[in-house]
């Protein structure tokens, strides 16, 4: 049987052979089985997974104590909520997976909310295709505050280091999952969403129309969209052709992966061609009529 120090003692090992893994059979998967064809050899792909390299570059350099040596260090010394309550490791570990997953759909939604944050998270949005390459579009500026984020986090939560190390895989596994260029037969779409977030429902977040963009927010866990009226079923057009992307957003020569990574000190460009209900500005978000914002 796998211990939980045996989990920790392999951590990198498992996260790259989970990420590889999920990689390529999702690559196969949408060639072999596409919704839309976005999957199609682009360079776009290019510089998706040119920013995942860059992102994994600085994670390494400016955040040497990552969040799974971090929360050694924590649980050595007893300390955070999970040290002072001394419950089952089994139990915290539950525990801290869900409200970690909760804060990874609250950080996403204040990504949509704050200028500045939205900024740096429209990087991913401004791609106008969707494939399991969006899954890991995002900007280093991003990666950095989402792991000063979680580092927080796991220093005031104390959770055991191997649910942090489960936790990390299945999130980088569902990024992917919910980026695919897939679409499950309905009925197990719709038994599925119950509990996770599926290609369908997530396709619908990167929709141009402002009402869909704001909705869906979660990575894991579809709970938390119903709990926070972020739900939305279904896009009102059709999701194997329903524009993807920002309407401001859409000339090649500025979505390279130098664009991108200049984009967020940018100013938003004009578009002629911009649909009246795209989404502008993170200042216009959250205004479906499911919203708690509303």
């Amino acid at each position: 049987m796998i211990s939980a120090d045996w989990i920790v003692a392999h951590e990198a090992a498992l996260r790259l052979s989970a990420f590889a893994a999920v990689l390529g059979a999702l690559a196969l998967a949408e060639r072999a089985w596409p919704t839309r064809g976005d999957a199609r050899p682009a360079r776009r792909q290019l510089s998706n997974l040119g920013l995942v390299l860059l992102d994994t570059a600085l994670l390494r350099v400016a955040f040497p104590v990552l969040a799974v040596a971090l929360a050694v260090a924590v649980q050595a010394r007893g300390g955070g909520v999970f040290g002072w309550l001394a419950w089952p490791p089994w139990v915290a570990g539950v525990v801290a997976f869900v409200l970690l997953d909760a804060a990874v759909y609250w950080q996403h939604r204040l990504m949509h909310r704050v200028p500045v944050l939205w900024r740096f998270h429209r990087v991913h949005h401004t791609d106008t295709r969707f494939d399991v390459s969006t899954g890991v579009r995002f900007h280093p500026g991003e990666i950095a505050l989402s792991m000063g984020l979680k580092l927080a986090l796991v220093a005031m939560l104390g959770a055991p280091p191997a649910a942090i190390v489960v936790f990390e895989v299945c999130l980088a596994a569902a990024s992917l999952w919910t980026h695919a260029d897939l679409a499950l037969p309905p009925r197990i779409d719709r038994t599925l969403r119950r509990i996770m977030v599926t290609p369908s429902m997530h396709r619908l977040h990167h929709s141009t129309v402002v009402a869909e963009t704001n909705s869906n927010y979660g990575f894991q866990l579809s709970l938390w969209d119903r709990v926070f009226r972020s739900y939305r079923n279904a896009p009102t057009g059709d999701e194997r052709s329903m524009p993807i992307g920002l309407a401001e957003w859409r000339d090649p020569a500025a979505l390279g992966l130098v664009a991108l990574l200049l984009q967020p000190f940018r100013a938003v460009p004009t578009a002629p061609e911009a649909r009246a209900d795209a989404p502008r500005s993170p200042r216009r978000h959250d205004t479906h009529k499911d919203s708690p914002h509303a």
